[in-house]
């Protein structure tokens, strides 16, 4: 329990690592808002939360207008604010030179500029509290994928806010991490998964040998929100099977 009396809000609260890590922090007694497009699963993930202490707030994360709302709805309800998790996003693969700028604009209004807005709306409340902020970033955000320079670029964009927005705003008690997963079975990316070749090179890469569970990345982010996190700031933590701790060579056995 040791999130009792505290207050969470968790973006793409309604599937994947969103769903595990807001479960989680419930189980682990915080009062957990789950904010997300699609208000049917976050209904999901919401009937089996303990009514008291859980808000639903269907929110539009590349929305400022909406964002404020959020932040400022999830106040109201609860009183204050203790942690913010920055997980929703979208992902792209595809080559470069065939990309569409309105593809481009979807990918950093939502994983870059949503980050901006929670993180800014959220901060004068974190501060009265010395709470926390967990980013959901990804292993695509501290090195390069093959034709994924568009979700390079946003994931880069969020590793490196975390640590900027760490100095400036750990001097006043309030850390920001995050968490940089590699391949999570998520509806994300069920195409991946579901493809047998790609997953045989997955596993060939992976010293793990298989793509994470959402329910695997949650502790992670739970435990980087926790007072037993509290002298760590600005780090990207890799969740990824070890798929980062190569340097790129060939598997020679």
């Amino acid at each position: 329990m040791r999130f009792k009396d505290k207050v969470v809000i968790v973006t793409g609260a309604g599937s994947g690592i969103g769903a595990a890590t807001a479960q989680l922090f419930s189980r682990e007694g915080a009062s957990v808002v789950l904010a997300g497009r699609r208000k049917e699963k976050l209904d999901a993930v919401a009937k089996d939360l303990p009514a008291e202490r859980t808000l639903v707030r269907k929110t539009n994360i590349a929305d400022e207008a909406d964002v404020n709302a959020l932040i400022a709805d999830a106040v109201a309800r609860f009183g204050k604010l203790d942690t913010l998790v920055n997980n929703a996003g979208v992902g792209h693969a595809g080559p470069f030179v065939k990309s569409e700028t309105a593809r481009w604009r979807e990918i950093m209004a939502t994983n870059v500029d949503g980050v901006f807005y929670a993180c800014r709306a959220a901060a004068p409340h974190l501060l009265k509290t010395q709470g926390s902020i967990v980013n959901v970033s990804s292993v695509s955000g501290i090195g390069g994928d093959w034709y994924m320079a568009m979700y390079n670029a946003s994931k880069g964009a969020v590793s490196n806010m975390t640590r900027g927005l760490a100095l400036e705003l750990g001097v006043r008690g309030v850390r920001v991490n995050a968490v940089n997963p590699s391949l999570t079975a998520t509806e994300m990316v069920a195409g991946a998964t579901d493809n047998e070749p790609y997953m045989a090179k997955v596993r060939d890469r992976m010293p793990l040998g298989r793509a994470a569970e959402p329910e695997e990345v949650a502790p992670a982010i739970v435990f980087l929100a926790s007072d037993d996190a509290r002298f760590i700031n600005g780090v990207n933590l890799p969740v990824d099977g070890g798929v980062t701790a190569s340097n790129g060579q060939p598997r020679m056995g």
